[in-house]
């Protein structure tokens, strides 16, 4: 199950997920993937609860799809209750679909080890039992050869103070979960995020990889008597006193090229210009960051009313705040200050070391 009895508050919150039928039986054929015309290839991985395993792939350049669903039993078209009870072989897994001229197998396979404990044999965070533990299912040769040299380089890497125990195992079957699973976090983003901070999972990952950057192009923030030098007066506001700068007086409430948009203070990327539109509010808004990492969410009490703030992950910047009445797919809306970004040009996005992002306007 997705629950632990010792998180009575969360048994509470999932008694309400809707049991919905389960989707038609889908067993993906290799020989016609090959046969795409785009070319396109599939890897499969586990790492515990899928619902936490879809969104690091979901808006990496190059991701055509991301499916969760059940991999390794024999048990045909299993539904999620007869996996969850560990009877059934199955493990739960994503299945992300994948052109490799765009993101390689490797740097799907660097984003998929920092997702979850590699060293737990038991299951992953909560989520105890063999249904939840982690492995890599490999396509072919090439993949296996991959995905075995990146499980010894961490090993030895010394990240952990116990071994590697994920599996790599050969792919047999794949069938897709129930659609209420699908994109969890987009049609559930309060129930997702609840579950995903009380497993543990949130915490493990800043404690193991937070000290490693995460983009070539990211830096320390610096100290604040520099950044009052560099930053006009409501940049340094925003970002660093948590201020408001006033709607439809700032720079890109309506502002419509194509382009990112990355952090003033530290340049790290934060939302891309595909994802914003016009709330008509007077700041820039967004369905979603660049990718799930790239911003934080606290709550803020402050104004005598409880929202969502959102900051930068890395420089910590105050960037504005969340809320739920955003367009579709997410419905969500970032309602973020312009004094909190810079804009990059598509044309200039390579030049400044963020061309791996070009592939999201192609």
């Amino acid at each position: 199950m997705k629950l632990s009895i010792s998180l009575p508050s969360l048994t509470l919150i999932f008694a309400f997920v809707p049991a919905l039928s389960h989707g038609a039986q889908t067993i993906m054929d290799e020989n016609k993937m090959m046969q795409d015309p785009h070319s396109y290839q599939r890897a499969t991985f586990a790492g515990g609860c899928f619902w936490c395993m879809e969104v690091p792939f979901e808006l990496v350049p190059g991701v055509k799809s991301v499916v969760s669903g059940y991999a390794g039993g024999m048990e045909p078209n299993p539904t999620y209750k007869q996996v969850s009870s560990g009877k059934t072989g199955h493990i739960e897994v994503v299945q992300i679909k994948y052109d490799p001229k765009k993101v390689s197998y490797e740097q799907l396979l660097h984003i998929y080890w920092r997702q979850f404990d590699p060293t737990d044999a038991g299951g992953s965070f909560v989520d105890r039992g063999p249904q939840y533990r982690s492995a890599i299912f490999y396509h072919n040769g090439e993949q296996q050869l991959l995905a075995e040299k990146s499980k010894r380089e961490l090993d030895k890497s010394g990240r952990f103070d116990k071994p590697i125990v994920t599996e790599i195992i050969a792919y047999s079957t794949f069938y897709p979960a129930e659609d209420y699973h699908q994109d969890f976090y987009k049609k559930s983003p309060i129930r997702y995020k609840i579950y995903r901070y009380r497993s543990g999972r949130d915490e493990f990952i800043k404690a193991t990889w937070s000290k490693e950057p995460e983009s070539s192009v990211t830096k320390e923030k610096p100290v604040k008597q520099d950044l009052k030098a560099r930053l006009t007066p409501m940049q340094y506001k925003v970002t660093q006193e948590n201020g408001t700068e006033p709607a439809y007086s700032n720079r890109y409430w309506d502002h419509k090229a194509e382009g990112i948009y990355v952090d003033i203070v530290s340049g790290e990327p934060l939302f891309s210009s595909k994802d914003k539109y016009d709330s008509k509010t007077g700041w820039p808004s967004f369905t979603r960051p660049i990718n799930p990492q790239a911003v934080t969410e606290h709550v803020d009490t402050s104004w005598f009313m409880t929202r969502t703030e959102v900051r930068s992950h890395k420089a910590d910047s105050h960037l504005g705040h969340l809320f739920e009445d955003g367009p579709e797919p997410t419905g969500l809306r970032y309602c973020i200050n312009s004094a909190a970004l810079r804009f990059v040009a598509k044309s200039d996005l390579k030049k400044e070391g963020y061309g791996e992002y070009l592939a999201q306007f192609n």
